[in-house]
């Protein structure tokens, strides 16, 4: 620096006269700069300075130079500052950043798996007979391997046949009393018309037998109104009453009918099970897959005998298998904006089921961060990213080492032993960016965070300030990402903060392979025990 120069002439000529310290300092013709050249032609003009005066003029360079040192270093920094929205920068002198606290490292070592053994040689199975079953319907089992029952359509079939024909025996035996108790009425009507004509004969014999006829008559008379009032109001009452038996009796019988035939026509093709649940189970996927569940579809796990068993869907076909996929995206059917005790427990669809009715596809979820953490602790685990963009183009990012306490620490993420194609998103932020901005987009050592529970780095307990809230899902969000598998869906990929609902890029991002302003068409997270390959 010139001014040190200045400085140094002074103190090797304490004595000197002013005009020639000036003249030996000012004679340097080494490159300087904007500032140092400024300070020359200010310090070296040609006046004569005495010893006092040249020491205040060197107090006055020496000021002058930090002021413009301090110009051009601020400028610096201003060029720095870059602003992508997967994160945020700071903004003025009020606001401090909060470095992560130190968290303890993923569980490591070699765990309780060992290499996987041969494969054994498969074994054709010998195609047996498909047996008859003796339902009385005539319905069969769907498949003889599995043991799947019919559904209750096929037993309502052989439980009508049975109704029907105990129904119709008793249909036939109360024909027959109606027809005899038609017989019986037209027997008794014979009889009380025949009466009716002796009646008519006695009357003809009340005019010659006299007051002994006129008993005997009123007698008959008072026989016949009861007789004639039986048959006119009893009879046809019960006989009608028995025909609306009989009418309902028959509408019932065709509805029964009715039934059957459609119950009929749907057993005419085998009868299937929506969605089944393999027999095969165990602690995880890698577990099932050694006990020889190698199809990729939906299974029942349960890492712990005191807890419940759960769905969950396992990859047998990635990298060997065993993954237990965690999260799926892939069609944005299910909203990712959900609340604290949503992504605690779990949310979305499983799985799928395919035209066979078996669910071999994935559908879009949140596996829980309960049961995920409860992955993660049973031993040393790694993650496995897969990423798709809307070209089609797969990247993967793969973390060896992966663990995310309880909800005590509020799920606090740690990951280690990157390796992929995507870029890693989680251990050292967004390569765009450098200095503290891009560290505050390191994932690594974050709490869960949700629009109702804020535990990011971005001012915590302001309210207007949450990265969750404004960039859409759940996440381990620092202040606030460099990946955000858990944001809003956008078709196409490319967005911009004026499609975003607060303008931040709260899409499906991992900048570190296509930037703030891309959102994936499809993403998925797996992970399984990490066991050295032999």
């Amino acid at each position: 620096m010139q001014v040190k120069y200045y400085l140094l002439c002074h103190a090797a000529h304490p004595g000197s006269e002013a005009g020639d310290m000036r003249r030996g300092c000012c004679i340097n013709t080494e490159q300087l700069s904007a500032e140092e050249t400024f300070l020359r032609t200010f310090c070296c003009r040609s006046v004569t300075f005495s010893p006092s005066s040249m020491k205040r003029l060197l107090l006055l360079c020496l000021c002058l130079h930090a002021v413009l040192c301090d110009i051009e270093y601020d400028d610096y920094e201003s060029k720095k500052v870059l602003d992508p929205r997967g994160h945020r920068p700071l903004t003025g002198g009020n606001e401090r950043y909060i470095a992560p606290v130190v968290v303890p490292p993923p569980i490591s070592g070699s765990g309780s798996y060992r290499g996987r053994p041969t494969i054994a040689p498969l074994r054709i199975p010998q195609r047996q007979e498909k047996e008859e079953q003796p339902d009385a319907g005539g319905c069969t089992h769907a498949s003889e391997q599995m043991g799947v029952l019919c559904p209750t359509g096929c037993e309502l079939k052989t439980t009508l046949l049975k109704q029907e024909r105990n129904v119709k025996a008793v249909i036939t035996d109360i024909r027959r009393d109606v027809n005899d108790l038609s017989r019986s009425s037209n027997t008794v009507y014979s009889y009380v018309d025949g009466l009716s004509s002796h009646l008519r004969d006695r009357q003809r014999l009340v005019d010659d037998n006299g007051n002994i006829i006129t008993t005997y008559t009123s007698d008959m008379e008072e026989q016949h109104v009861f007789i004639k009032e039986t048959i006119d109001t009893s009879f046809p009452s019960t006989i009608r009453h028995l025909q609306q038996i009989l009418d309902t009796v028959r509408n019932k019988i065709q509805k029964i009918e009715t039934a059957i035939m459609s119950q009929r026509d749907k057993c005419n093709k085998p009868c299937t099970v929506s969605c089944p649940i393999p027999v095969v189970s165990g602690k995880e996927c890698e577990d099932i897959f050694r006990k020889g569940g190698t199809t990729s579809e939906m299974y029942l796990i349960q890492p712990d005998s005191f807890f419940r068993s759960y769905k969950v869907y396992c990859d047998m076909t990635t990298m060997n298998g065993g993954w237990a996929v965690i999260q799926n995206r892939q069609d944005g059917s299910v909203d990712f904006g959900r609340r604290w005790d949503d992504y605690r427990t779990g949310f979305g669809n499983i799985a799928l089921p395919n035209e066979k009715g078996f669910c071999h596809k994935p559908g879009e979820y949140w596996l829980g961060n309960d049961r995920i953490s409860q992955l993660s602790k049973m031993g040393p685990t790694e993650i496995l990213f897969e990423m798709t963009d809307w070209t089609g183009s797969r990247v993967q990012a793969k973390y060896n080492q992966f663990t995310v306490q309880g909800e005590n620490s509020n799920y606090v993420l740690s990951v280690a032993g990157y390796s992929g194609t995507a870029g890693d998103g989680l251990l050292i932020g967004a390569k765009e960016l450098s200095g503290e901005n891009r560290t505050m987009t390191i994932h690594n050592g974050m709490m869960f965070s949700t629009y109702d529970r804020d535990n990011d780095n971005w001012l915590p307990g302001d309210p207007s300030k949450q990265c969750s809230r404004e960039d859409g899902g759940g996440w381990w969000y620092n202040r606030c990402h460099s990946s955000n598998p858990n944001g809003r869906y956008y078709w196409g990929g490319l967005y911009t903060k004026h499609m975003a609902k607060h303008g931040t890029d709260d899409g499906i991002v991992w900048m570190n392979w296509k930037g703030s302003w891309y959102s994936l068409k499809a993403i998925s997270m797996k992970i399984r025990p990490f066991f050295p390959s032999r």
